[in-house]
């Protein structure tokens, strides 16, 4: 079994800073890619940011120099450092990555829960 397990997020005011981490545990062999998604009320899911293995990172653009992706390949976590919050980043915060299991030649996505993220004028 796979589980990602996110932590961080809360609330804080436009102009602050969150850190968000997700955790890929259990019979995990390897993660490839990992996303960050969000998603606010009335809207669609969102792409925020991605890094893969290798440790190229793309962001959307709304997040260009303000949202910092990065991972732990030794322990499997990722990172999205957030600064200069904004109202509109408030959202429900989803990591996604792409593992593979212990004793599986391919990978598959796995999802963790939505963690809040809450920006006040």
């Amino acid at each position: 079994q796979v589980q990602l397990v996110p932590s961080g997020g809360g609330l804080v005011q436009a102009g602050g800073s969150l850190d968000l981490s997700c955790a890929a545990s259990g019979s995990v062999l390897r993660v490839y890619t990992w996303d960050w998604y969000r998603q606010a009320p009335g809207q669609q899911r969102e792409l925020v940011a991605r890094i893969t293995r290798d440790q190229v990172v793309n962001y959307q653009d709304s997040v260009k120099g303000r949202f910092t992706l990065s991972r732990d390949n030794v322990n499997n976590i990722a990172y999205l450092f957030m600064t200069s919050l904004k109202p509109e980043d408030t959202a429900v915060y989803y990591c996604s990555a792409d593992v593979q299991p212990i004793d599986s030649e391919g990978y598959r996505t796995y999802w963790g829960q939505g963690t809040q993220v809450t920006v006040s004028f």
